[in-house]
């Protein structure tokens, strides 16, 4: 019987990984439900939700190094795609509040009641219905990234030069959506959120139910890229990323293949920031920042380009090393601390952490095997052959 194509690809580390998050993503929120408080083993419930956003920062990471790692397009401006997820999460969650606002109007959220909007805009109709929501969530990253990868790959526009347009599409992002005119909530953003399909979002079942779902969400995000990448499709998109010009001289059309990749990518970060909104329990303009979509670059390469596992796992470790250190004495060196990190994995670790540990094995496991095959010569009475004389 063939197997699935979602799980034909996975080898032994990918089997343990998906293993690994599916682990997690039960065993934390039963620790945080049904151990007592105080017990040594009980997750705290803002531990599920700080963890729940490193998962969502995991499957960030994840759309990146698949465009990056294995197509060649460093996008500076993937933040975008997040943040365009979680305003859509974050618009459906203001639906939800309802008259429990400050002012109790039952249409119009707070912000607009205090900036004497008279009635509701018309892109946030049906934003009253999770499906309207989860739609758009996929919906909207996707157009847009469909749009802008349209014209810059058509026009070939590769390398820094597609870095720099990434990043000014985000930061022009954000200048629009810090408008208070433009109908997002301005520099306060979205937030006071109650409820989500009928749940209280603060309740400690509902963050863990949250939790549960970013992992799921993370194992399929990885089972997708996985199927992608070793497949057929994904041989191409390695031949564009080392060698575009002779790819598209062997007549595959590299436009269509990065344009693909590029929206699945975007839709993918879309999904993580629907995921993060309502753990975090709010969603501002300051998500567009560059500097958010470079530092998701950073945890890639630390991680390691081109691996997956090492995309998710430098997500984890990076802000798990921000939350620690900017809760101190260091947190105003923080930012100096994440450059000297990248710089150091650049100088030593060229391919991260899990790139540098895959070929550390593959050099030791090629030299036991040629070891074993010496040992197995010798037993059989066959050696070097002896140099004519």
């Amino acid at each position: 019987m063939t197997p699935h194509i979602l799980t034909r690809s996975l080898d032994r580390a990918a089997t343990a990984f998906v293993l690994l998050v599916a682990a997690v993503g039960v065993l934390i929120p039963l620790s945080n439900l049904l151990l007592p408080q105080g017990s040594m083993f009980q997750v705290p419930t803002y531990l599920v939700a700080l963890w729940g956003k490193y998962v969502c920062y995991a499957i960030l990471a994840l759309s990146i190094d698949l465009i990056w790692g294995y197509c060649g397009i460093l996008s500076l401006g993937h933040g975008a795609f997040f943040a365009l997820g979680g305003y859509a999460m974050g618009m459906y969650l203001m639906r939800q509040i309802g008259s429990r606002g400050v002012y109790g109007n039952p249409i119009l959220p707070d912000f607009m009641v205090f900036l004497n909007w008279d009635k509701l805009p018309w892109y946030w109709y049906g934003f009253d219905k999770f499906w309207v929501a989860a739609l758009m969530v996929l919906l909207v990253p996707g157009l847009l990234a469909f749009c802008f990868g349209w014209l810059a790959f058509r026009s070939r526009v590769t390398g820094v030069y597609l870095s720099i347009i990434t990043q000014a599409m985000t930061y022009a992002l954000l200048l629009a959506f810090f408008r208070n005119d433009f109908g997002f909530g301005g520099n306060n953003g979205l937030t006071d959120f109650k409820d989500i399909i009928g749940f209280n979002v603060q309740a400690e079942g509902t963050r863990a139910a949250l939790f549960l779902l970013s992992c799921l969400a993370l194992i399929i995000a990885f089972l997708i890229c996985r199927a992608i990448v070793t497949s057929k499709l994904g041989k191409v998109l390695i031949a564009v990323r080392d060698a575009e010009s002779r790819t598209r001289f062997l007549g595959y059309r590299v436009e269509s293949y990065k344009l693909f990749v590029f929206t699945l990518s975007a839709c993918m970060a879309g999904v993580a920031g629907a995921l993060y909104v309502p753990q975090v329990g709010i969603i501002n303009p300051s998500e567009f920042a560059p500097g958010n979509s470079i530092e998701a670059v950073i945890w890639v390469a630390v991680g390691g380009r081109g691996t997956l596992i090492g995309a998710a796992l430098g997500a984890v470790v990076v802000n798990y090393a921000k939350t620690f250190f900017t809760s101190g004495p260091l947190a105003p060196y923080w930012l100096f601390m994440l450059g000297a990190l990248f710089i150091l994995v650049t100088l030593l670790l060229p391919k991260g952490i899990v790139g540098t540990f895959n070929s550390w094995w593959e050099t030791r496991r090629s030299a036991a095997l040629a070891a074993d095959k010496d040992s197995a010569a010798r037993e059989d009475g066959v050696g070097a052959p002896n140099l004519a004389e």
